[in-house]
């Protein structure tokens, strides 16, 4: 079985189409890694007409004349070549102005004004569900699959969104902004694996050559996690230095640049021999300070939201109050709150319990109070 929203009918197919699975085409979004591979190869021994698509979405040709540099090279290759294993078509689209101008730009510009941006989100909502799917939809394509790890159930009213049903991959945080004509046209069919381990396993049993492949621990274009670096050659000249401030005025020292701190961070201040541990609480970007102060001032329990995409079989202002779950950093569980709705994409948002180190540019993701599905979500947009 593929997919819980879609199970096997007298009159449907695994991916839901009362069709046989020749007859019905599947464009797979491709990244090289074990995940999507193993969706394609599935699909392809399923029968399926698959298309296999991998998106090349930063520069690597100068990269590729660097003996094992290139890391966006390896995984073009590496699509490639399951879809020779499997017999079906492998295109690679070239992407890097959409991603530059839609993903990176953005990314650049956030660190700048002192949030701490989620890329892979926007490049999900604003490159992989958008373009990439309207290009399945000029392949005449029935549908788009992709390897996350992330459930798409039929309900009364349409297709909803569930997290995986393996809690250490899922990746609910970063689709939320998924819409719900976006999610009438994708799959996911390993939302249902109990473990990434399940997923090598068939990755041996097709006999992918991937399936081995070390997961990416790092956003695609920052490949050693120096988001700092990237700025500066983004954005010459952002790392501007200024003053570490205590909350309570006292100047403690001086930084090399706003971009270099993120909201919680302890480590690396600079400003040792204080009597109290102390953590970055805010960065004022206008006046170049990076403010810190005692841990208790990261405790935020108001949090407003904007860009708000409601997933929910209501609309989102038919209610003064909702009652749900949400997830303020991709790391930590879904916890208890109350939304009060402002419109029909903004929100405040009140944490039963206070949580720390929330931050400006991060995503509040809605939960299903009691339940997997998930229910949206927006981008917290100041601090609280």
């Amino acid at each position: 079985m593929l997919d819980e929203s879609t199970a096997p009918s007298t009159e449907l197919n695994s991916l839901g189409f009362a069709k046989p699975p020749s007859e019905t085409r599947v464009v797979v979004a491709m990244s090289g890694g074990v995940d999507s591979s193993v969706v394609a190869a599935q699909l392809a021994e399923e029968g399926y007409d698959v298309v296999g698509v991998t998106l090349q979405l930063y520069d690597h040709g100068a990269a590729l004349a660097k003996k094992g540099a290139c890391c966006a090279g390896i995984d073009i290759h590496d699509a490639r070549r399951v879809a020779e294993e499997m017999n079906f078509p492998h295109y690679v689209l070239d992407y890097e102005n959409i991603f530059q101008e839609a993903v990176i730009d953005e990314f650049a510009d956030s660190y700048l004004g002192g949030a701490t941006p989620v890329p892979c989100i926007r490049c999900n909502e604003r490159v992989k569900f958008k373009d990439l799917l309207e290009t399945a939809r000029d392949l005449e394509a029935d549908c788009m699959a992709t390897g996350h790890y992330i459930q798409r159930m039929m309900g009364p009213n349409g297709p909803e969104l569930h997290s995986a049903e393996d809690a250490n991959r899922d990746q609910s945080y970063f689709l939320f902004s998924t819409t719900p004509e976006q999610l009438s046209y994708l799959r996911f069919p390993l939302g249902h694996l109990p473990s990434k381990d399940a997923t090598r396993e068939l990755a041996a049993k097709y006999g992918l050559a991937v399936a081995d492949k070390p997961d990416s621990q790092d956003i695609c274009f920052v490949p050693n996690g120096n988001y700092a670096s990237v700025i500066e050659k983004l954005r010459p000249g952002a790392a501007e230095p200024g003053e570490i401030v205590h909350a309570d005025g006292r100047v403690l020292g001086e930084h090399n640049g706003v971009i270099h701190y993120t909201i919680g961070q302890r480590r690396g201040l600079g400003i040792g021999g204080l009597s109290e541990p102390l953590y970055v609480v805010k960065l004022d970007v206008d006046n170049k300070h990076v403010v810190v102060g005692p841990k208790e001032m990261l405790a935020t329990r108001t949090i407003p939201v904007r860009e708000i995409n409601w997933l929910g079989d209501e609309a989102f202002t038919s209610r003064k109050e909702w009652h749900l779950k949400v997830k303020v950093r991709s790391t930590r569980p879904p916890r208890e709150a109350i939304i009060r709705p402002i419109s029909e994409t903004e929100a405040e948002v009140e944490l039963l319990t206070p949580e720390e180190g929330v931050s400006p540019g991060q995503a509040c993701v809605f939960y299903a109070g009691e339940g997997s599905r998930i229910f949206g979500g927006g981008w917290i947009w100041r601090g609280a």
